[in-house]
């Protein structure tokens, strides 16, 4: 358990989410006649209390991470593997527990991601479930090496490298091993390759991932919204930075040296989503 005081906290949601501005004035009231010595900070929150599925989770992580908040997530989409509470009836008892020191903390590490072309880096990012590197409407050859050591080649749709958090992600979806959340390490899983297909490979979080954009055909079929830039390959992080590739791009993946705080308030949680995710008895 933990008995570290908490001084300030913020409430995270999609302003769109109605379920979620229902929840927002009744976690304030509960706050406010119970904990009325907790005030709001927007900006450097000691708790993020989010509210709506693992996407709004996975933003409120990304915002807050630096500060070394802890992210206590309320389940308002699907199954919620970020979340530390599934079910709304349990909403308000779990933010009590939480917030008399009833909880654990549970670390997850962050990957960050550098492409360099022509010898200068050109674009960094950081990611909690996922870098992704693919060709949407056509293909890519890549070459992926771990420590410098060559590990896949894929002539296909692309690559991703996920973290244990992002293992029931994208990563899940492309048929890549479910990790445990608190391990610290790398998925890499092939998306689509027309070649003989190699299994995911798991890898030890201090080995440096490198990735070469070996060749792929120009056509500039997708455009980026806001620039109108013609492209073909992409790295995308965690589904929200999107960045346009070139050949003889490489892309390096490190572990971050950022972690983010979630807040378990139920003991073996990553279990029972997965039982309530994949209908285990």
């Amino acid at each position: 358990m933990n008995s570290q005081p908490h001084k300030t906290f913020t409430i995270f949601h999609y302003r769109d989410n109605k379920g979620a501005l229902v929840w927002n004035k009744k976690i304030r009231a509960l706050i406010k006649n119970n904990f009325s010595g907790l005030r709001e900070d927007l900006k450097k929150p000691d708790i993020v209390i989010a509210l709506g599925g693992d996407g709004t989770i996975l933003e409120a992580a990304r915002k807050y991470h630096e500060l070394g908040s802890i992210i206590l997530g309320l389940n308002l989409g699907h199954v919620g593997f970020l979340a530390s509470v599934r079910e709304e009836k349990n909403f308000l008892g779990a933010i009590s527990k939480f917030l008399t020191g009833k909880y654990h903390i549970l670390e997850r590490m962050m990957i960050s991601t550098q492409v360099v072309r022509k010898g200068k880096t050109v674009f960094n990012a950081e990611a909690l479930n996922e870098i992704v590197i693919k060709n949407p409407l056509g293909m890519v050859r890549l070459e992926a090496k771990v420590a410098g050591h060559p590990i896949k080649n894929v002539n296909g749709t692309g690559i991703l490298v996920a973290t244990a958090t992002g293992s029931t992600a994208y990563n899940l979806s492309a048929h890549g091993p479910i990790i445990m959340p608190d391990i610290k390490c790398f998925i890499v899983t092939e998306l689509l390759d027309h070649s003989i297909p190699s299994p995911s490979m798991v890898v030890k979080y201090l080995n440096p991932i490198s990735i070469k954009v070996v060749s792929f055909r120009e056509r500039g079929l997708i455009s980026l919204s806001k620039t109108g830039k013609k492209l073909d390959v992409v790295l995308i992080a965690d589904g929200e930075s999107i960045f346009p590739l070139e050949e003889k791009d490489q892309i390096i993946i490190q572990s971050s040296p950022h972690l983010v705080k979630f807040a378990e308030i139920e003991e073996n949680y990553f279990f029972k989503s997965l039982q309530e995710k994949f209908g285990f008895k």
